[in-house]
C-alpha cells in the first residue's frame, strides 16, 4: 500500500511539474516575442556571428515552439469571440497558399522547356554546355542543367502542396469519411489538422532546420546545443555553403533543397491552422457555410465536368 501511494504521489508530482513547465513557457512566450521584436539586431544582424548562432538556435528551439503556440491560442480565442475574424484568418492563409502555389506552379512549365532545350543542344547541336546571360554569360555543363530539373520539381512539390490542398487536389484515402454526417466530417478534419498535420510539420521542421544549417556553416550546430554553447561556437563560425553535386559537373546548389524542406513544413503548418479554423467554422455554421470564401481555380464556363481531373 505504501509503495502504491508513493507511486501515485510520484505520478501526480510529475504531472504537476509538467503543468507548471507548460504554463511557465506559455507565459514566457509573450515576453520572448516582444523581446525579439524590440531587439532584432540580436538575431537578424548577420554581420555578427553571434547573431547568426542565435538565429540558428531560436529557429529550432522550445522558445519558438511556445511562441507560435501562444500566438495560435490568442488568435483562436479572438476568432471564437468574433467568428468573422476567424474567417479572415482562413481567407488570408488560404490566399497565401494559393498565391505561392499558383506562382511556383510555373516551375513545371519551365522544367519542360528546359528539358526540350537540353535535348536540342545535345542531339542536334551536340553542345557539351549551355551559355545564357545578358552581358555576363552564365555557362554550365549540360549535365548541370539536367540535374537542375530536380530543383524545379522540388519547387512544385514543396511550394504547391498547400495550394493543392486548398484546391482539393490531394488524394484522400476514404474508409468511412464519405458516409458520415457533415459535422462529423468537420470534426475529423479538425482532429487531423491538430493531431496529424501540425505535429508532423513540427517534427520535420526540427530535423530540417538543423539539417539545413549543418550544410551552411561550420562548426556544425546540433539540436542538442544550448544557446550558450552556440554563442561560444560563434568565435570559430564561418560560412561553408554546400556546393557539392552528385556528379563532377552537375547541379551544385543542393542546399536549396534543404531550404525548400523548411519552407514546405512552414507552409503545411500554416495551412493546418487554416484547415482547423475552416472546419470549426463550417461545423458551427452548418452545411450552408461549406466552401465559404474558398478561392478555387476553374477551367471556365462550360468546363465544370472536367474540373478536379487536371
Amino acid at each position: 500500500m505504501e509503495n502504491d501511494a508513493a507511486a501515485s504521489s510520484g505520478v501526480i508530482g510529475v504531472i504537476l511539474d509538467g503543468v507548471v513547465w507548460f504554463a511557465t513557457n506559455i507565459g514566457l512566450a509573450f515576453y520572448n516575442i516582444f523581446y525579439a521584436i524590440s531587439h532584432p539586431g540580436l538575431w537578424l544582424d548577420w554581420s555578427s556571428k553571434e547573431a547568426v548562432m542565435r538565429f540558428v538556435y531560436y529557429g529550432g528551439s522550445v522558445e519558438l515552439f511556445f511562441a507560435v503556440l501562444a500566438l495560435f491560442l490568442v488568435m483562436t480565442l479572438i476568432g471564437l469571440w468574433k467568428n468573422q475574424i476567424m474567417w479572415g484568418y482562413v481567407r488570408v492563409l488560404e490566399g497565401f497558399a494559393n498565391t505561392v502555389g499558383r506562382f511556383f506552379a510555373w516551375a513545371g512549365l519551365l522544367m519542360v522547356l528546359q528539358q526540350i532545350i537540353i535535348v536540342f543542344m545535345q542531339r542536334i547541336f551536340t553542345r557539351p554546355d549551355i551559355s545564357i546571360g545578358f552581358g555576363i554569360p552564365l555557362q554550365f555543363d549540360i549535365s548541370w542543367f539536367a540535374e537542375e530539373l530536380k530543383f524545379y520539381n522540388a519547387l512544385v512539390v514543396c511550394l504547391c502542396a498547400s495550394y493543392t490542398f486548398v484546391q482539393g487536389g490531394h488524394v484522400r484515402v476514404d474508409l468511412f469519411y464519405s458516409v458520415v454526417k457533415f459535422r462529423t466530417k468537420k470534426i475529423i478534419d479538425m482532429f487531423g489538422a491538430l493531431f496529424f498535420m501540425m505535429p508532423v510539420a513540427v517534427l520535420i521542421w526540427m530535423y530540417g532546420w538543423f539539417f539545413l544549417w549543418r550544410h551552411l556553416i561550420v562548426p556544425k550546430p546540433s539540436a542538442s546545443d544550448t544557446l550558450d554553447r552556440l554563442v561560444l561556437k560563434a568565435r570559430a563560425m564561418r560560412w561553408n555553403v554546400e556546393t557539392i553535386g552528385f556528379s563532377p559537373n552537375g547541379f551544385n546548389g543542393y542546399f536549396l533543397f534543404k531550404i525548400l524542406l523548411c519552407a514546405f513544413t512552414a507552409m503545411v503548418f500554416l495551412h493546418a491552422i487554416a484547415v482547423f479554423y475552416r472546419s470549426f467554422l463550417e461545423w458551427k455554421e452548418g452545411e450552408a457555410s461549406e466552401n465559404k470564401y474558398l478561392d478555387k481555380d476553374t477551367l471556365g464556363e462550360g468546363e465544370e465536368a472536367y474540373e478536379g481531373t487536371h
